[in-house]
């Protein structure tokens, strides 16, 4: 596809996008979309799309002011985002963008259920001429060969012929307020090389950052699964680091600070790997892999490492517990944060989790305080208490495993009993903390 031609191709005029799922990846791109088009915002979650019509996302990825600046009460508004739980409402837009997640399941395989549910729902008012455009991580081959058959099957129309297709995949980066949505490069595609200049046209009237066409949907699948997965096995590889120095009473962080001085050394930190992305995305490609005959040796070493640092911050915390003479049945300690990241409410695969499990199996009574994590989805996904004020009692220990903003601001002496520890995951309170990971 030569520049030429992406330069000089013209989007049609009668544009109405509908994006599926008002989560953290759709809604900001909806929210972006209807500043130029007629964008109908598509969720099966009632209460999320009132709140949204209110004017005021959960999330925090769209601040209240510029969510309403664009919000409109009607679908057939020329400019604007209106939301809607109603598949009618969607009826008569031409380009549908799918923004669900796609999980794992207990075992650690990829869980299309979201992807396959959407598109049913979008093959039921699927019309000649419209173009799917998917945004979810899936591995290479998924929007074609599971997603376009029940496109086909639900609306009787044949692809690349009645409909197209187009992937371009999400690069949302959660609690992140410098690079947004419009500001990160966009990778796209589409079915056929038409429809691909198409995809392309569409996203670069809005993303500043600009776009890169790639040459099919299976490259743009491809490009999306190995960001997340180089990721994780860099940090696998760091965390390996920090259990190596701490058996040597090295700092890891002060390793990887004068490491970093060399100008091409990557500055990955050690830590706790969860969330819908990076925890996620490598068992995607590990699946596909082996599908091909071929058994990912890294990309799993990884994912292992990765998944059990949970446990192995928590036998961190016991040994420093032990060495302070702090009796570990019994004792009370605090959990900053339970979301899988900083300034961020989500919950979704966090790896926190495992460290206040491993702890209540010592008998440590665990108390989760957490400001921005909604109660109520900690205790329907985790069956764990969450607390969103400081407490008034003090503790034996306290682990920071959240770096959120607000815990910066904390008096921890009024925390603490007169023997106890800091434990700080993050490596960020300084000279405050016991130990650090």
């Amino acid at each position: 596809m030569s520049e030429l031609n992406k330069k000089d191709y013209k989007l049609n005029q009668n544009i109405k996008i509908a994006v599926i799922g008002l989560g953290y990846v759709g809604l900001p791109l909806a929210r972006l979309f209807g500043t130029k088009y007629s964008v109908v915002g598509f969720d099966i979650n009632e209460s999320r799309v009132r709140s949204l019509k209110s004017g005021t996302d959960s999330t925090l990825e769209v601040d209240d002011a510029t969510l309403q600046k664009v919000l409109i009460n009607s679908p057939n508004d020329i400019k604007g985002l209106y939301c809607t739980t109603s598949l009618n409402d969607i009826a008569d837009c031409n380009y549908f963008i799918i923004t669900v997640p796609t999980p794992v399941d207990k075992n650690n395989r990829p869980d299309l259920t979201p992807l396959y549910k959407s598109s049913e729902s979008v093959g039921k008012v699927l019309k000649k001429g419209d173009i799917v455009i998917y945004e979810s991580t899936v591995y290479p081959g998924v929007t074609e060969e599971q997603c376009v058959p029940v496109l086909e099957k639900i609306s009787g129309l044949k692809f690349n012929q009645d409909f197209y297709a187009g992937y371009s995949p999400e690069r949302i980066n959660p609690g992140d307020k410098e690079h947004t949505v419009e500001k990160i490069l966009k990778v796209t595609s589409g079915s056929t090389p038409e429809i691909g200049l198409k995809v392309d046209a569409l996203y670069k009237s809005v993303i500043t950052a600009g776009t890169h066409l790639a040459p099919s949907i299976k490259v743009a699948e491809a490009a999306k699964v190995i960001e997340n997965s180089q990721r994780d096995i860099n940090i696998a590889f760091v965390n390996e680091l920090a259990k190596i120095f701490n058996l040597m009473n090295i700092d890891t962080q002060e390793v990887l600070a004068a490491a970093s001085t060399k100008w091409n050394f990557l500055p990955f930190k050690p830590g706790l790997v969860g969330g819908h992305c990076i925890g996620v995305d490598p068992y995607y490609l590990a699946q596909r892999a082996q599908e091909f005959g071929y058994h990912p040796e890294i990309i799993l070493a990884g994912r292992r490492l990765n998944d059990s640092m949970g446990e192995y911050i928590a036998s961190q915390v016991i040994k420093l517990m032990i060495k302070k003479g702090i009796s570990v049945n019994g004792a009370e300690l605090l959990m900053l944060g339970i979301t899988f990241k900083e300034n961020c409410p989500d919950v979704r695969n966090t790896k926190i989790v495992d460290v206040i499990k491993a702890l209540t199996e010592y008998g440590i009574s665990v108390t989760i305080f957490d400001p921005l994590a909604n109660a109520n989805d900690v205790k329907k996904e985790y069956n764990l208490v969450t607390i969103n004020a400081v407490p008034e009692n003090k503790f034996d220990a306290i682990v920071l495993g959240v770096a959120h903003a607000a815990f910066l601001e904390l008096n921890f002496s009024e925390l603490q009993k007169t023997n106890s520890l800091i434990y700080d995951v993050k490596g960020v309170l300084g000279t405050i903390s016991d130990n650090r990971l």
